[in-house]
């Protein structure tokens, strides 16, 4: 499934500062490798991952690539859409950001949900400069074996074009003017002779 809802990504978040919180580090200076583990919390502007584990790579341009493991739960990911109070998120059991490219691919068990809509499969990728998802139902981007029972699953709301209720404008209250008033009869008058000319 390609060109799922649009989402497209906080566009600020490239240029903020990656922030790690976990339980313990390990750093390899010479192989720019750095390893965190334990409740890790990575969050980059809007852009946040939670795992038990996270490795961060970086390449000679200082572009980071972080890949997410879990063993107690599955790393989850979330990030703001650009100009919009709306999330996109996610889980699977391995989540791979590249922060150059600025592609995020959930591997088996995956599930995004942008708005309120949502795609399941064994592989999404999700491209934020592009706005694009591809999701499909074997692993690493290839579809399941026939007579498998694996599918991609997606709930997409329907795009409504009438405004919702909290957005309908209240009907228009009846002008007050400064000498006519409606009193209530408390007699009902003989009907009206009609008289033709």
């Amino acid at each position: 499934m390609s060109g799922s809802p649009a989402a497209q990504a906080e566009k600020a978040d490239r240029d903020k500062p990656t922030n790690i919180e976990a339980d313990t580090v390990t750093v390899d200076d010479k192989k720019k490798i750095q390893i965190f583990e334990g409740n890790v919390q990575l969050t980059k502007g809007t852009l946040i991952f939670r795992a038990d584990r996270i490795v961060v790579t970086q390449d000679e341009n200082g572009f980071q690539r972080s890949v997410s493991t879990g063993t107690n739960a599955l790393p989850r990911f979330r990030q703001k859409r650009e100009g919009r109070d709306e999330y996109i998120e996610g889980e699977a059991e391995r989540i791979e950001y590249d922060a150059k490219t600025e592609k995020t691919d959930f591997y088996n068990r995956a599930w995004v949900k942008s708005g309120m809509d949502e795609v399941r499969g064994q592989f999404i990728s999700y491209d934020g400069k592009t706005e694009n998802y591809v999701v499909t139902s074997g692993p690493n981007g290839t579809r399941a074996k026939p007579g498998s029972s694996e599918r991609v699953r997606a709930v997409i709301q329907p795009r409504n074009t009438t405004p919702s209720p909290s957005t309908t404008p209240a009907p228009p209250q009846p002008a007050r003017s400064g000498g006519l008033s409606l009193k209530e009869a408390t007699t009902l008058s003989p009907p009206r002779k009609e008289t033709s000319e």
